[in-house]
């Protein structure tokens, strides 16, 4: 398995396969921010339903930021066609800091202006359809909070953690004692 990130939130898991050859400084980025829990308990501060969602902002309302920026990482051969696209969100050409977005679906119109550094798997684009869904104000966040708990990078090689919402499995019932 690829180097990547797993997102727990309050409405599940999202897991995204890191491009780290194709944008070796985003991903370090964002994986130095991850490992030093910057983006935990953070918000998803905007949700737009057949959109994105986006987090990351320590502020919780779009204005924050780690206190620099860094330069874009734009591929041609990375493009926002399919759901699930992990980017950084910026305020113009070379201001990425640590606000990220994930899509909803395929949109070309982002194509060359965001740094895209990863990849989601289907269950993961079904969370981010659920987090996108929800009430939300004029400005597109969330009437009800939307917790990032915990990002984990997860090695190249190495397995996922175990999914912290998930169902815990049923044992069964023990051995009636022999006579």
């Amino acid at each position: 398995m690829p180097k990547t990130a797993t997102f727990d939130t309050d409405k599940g898991t999202v897991t995204a396969e890191l491009f780290d050859e194709e944008a070796p400084n985003t991903v370090a980025n964002f994986e130095k921010l991850a490992n030093s829990e910057f983006y935990d308990g953070t918000r998803f501060h905007r949700v737009i339903k057949n959109f994105m969602i986006q987090g990351g902002d320590p502020a919780g309302n779009g204005t924050g930021d780690p206190g620099y920026k860094f330069k874009n990482e734009v591929s041609a051969d990375l493009l926002f066609d399919q759901p699930g696209r992990l980017a950084y969100a910026n305020s113009g050409p070379n201001t990425n800091g640590s606000q990220f977005f994930v899509t909803e679906q395929g949109y070309d119109t982002l194509n060359g202006h965001y740094t895209l550094f990863g990849q989601c798997d289907d269950a993961s684009v079904e969370v981010v359809k659920a987090i996108a869904r929800v009430p939300r104000d004029g400005d597109d966040k969330p009437r009800s909070p939307v917790i990032l708990q915990k990002v984990t990078i997860v090695p190249e090689g190495q397995p996922l953690p175990p999914d912290p919402n998930a169902t815990p499995a049923l044992k069964p019932p023990p051995a009636a004692p022999k006579p």
